[in-house]
């Protein structure tokens, strides 16, 4: 998963983000809340761990930047020192999700972290993925269409399947290309653009077919469900079947 770190002390981001990464998680670090803000702006992440004094701006007034500015529904955990009841209850009023006291422990933060994001995205346990009429076989990296099996490459369908896993999320290109490249320097966003395309036309996602992947300007994709029915020409009828 893609996490970002909002912490001005340098042991304590060297310390949560070897946490972190050892735990096979991508981690994005900010000392200054308006560094965060800037690149939240364009960038999507699947969680933020939030400290909550900072030099800027408090953690509190990020959240809430976050949540009422920009509409973002990412589960955040506040990681701070302030303990007092009214600072706990101000925070989950500016929509945290968790709160921990420093210094945090490791296996505590690292259940925490899996707490939280098994409420905000249920994990498939299965080694198959089905949104009709797509069936992921997600061992085998098979994937069929109405029963027909779709030609791809190993990254056209890690890229699918990661779209259908997060159905209907806005992700940035930068978050799509950590989740199917990993953090390789050498590429470039253009190289998402290239698949997208690709992930688009071979499994014919079109508002017509239930689905709409649509780019967001300097930002990423989103892929989301639609009702076919609106999408029929003018002058066409739809007729449903007797029940």
């Amino acid at each position: 998963m893609r996490f970002a770190i909002l912490e001005d002390d340098p042991a304590q981001m060297e310390v949560l983000t070897g946490w972190l990464r050892e735990a096979g998680h991508d981690v994005h670090g900010f000392g200054l809340a308006r560094e965060l803000m800037r690149v939240a702006s364009r960038e999507s992440f699947d969680l933020f761990l939030v400290d909550w004094v900072l030099p800027d701006l408090t953690g509190e007034q990020v959240l809430r930047w976050l949540r009422v500015e920009r509409g973002n529904d990412t589960p955040a955990i506040f990681i701070t020192s302030r303990d007092a009841e009214e600072d706990i209850a101000n925070a989950f009023s500016a929509g945290a999700d968790d709160y921990l006291i420093k210094p945090p422990r490791r296996i505590e933060l690292l259940s925490r972290i899996e707490a939280v994001m098994r409420r905000a995205q249920p994990r498939n346990t299965n080694q198959t993925l089905v949104v009709e009429p797509y069936h992921f076989d997600l061992a085998r990296k098979q994937l069929t269409m109405d029963g027909a099996a779709v030609e791809m490459t190993d990254k056209e369908f890690e890229l699918a399947a990661f779209l259908f896993r997060n159905l209907g999320r806005l992700l940035s290109r930068g978050h799509l290309l950590e989740a199917v490249w990993g953090r390789n320097p050498d590429l470039a966003t253009r190289t998402v653009d290239t698949h997208i395309s690709r992930v688009r036309s071979k499994l014919n996602l079109r508002p017509e077919n239930g689905f709409r992947l649509t780019p967001t300007y300097n930002f990423g994709y989103r892929l989301e469900k639609t009702d076919p029915s609106e999408s029929a020409p003018l002058g066409t009828t739809t007729v449903s079947s007797p029940a």
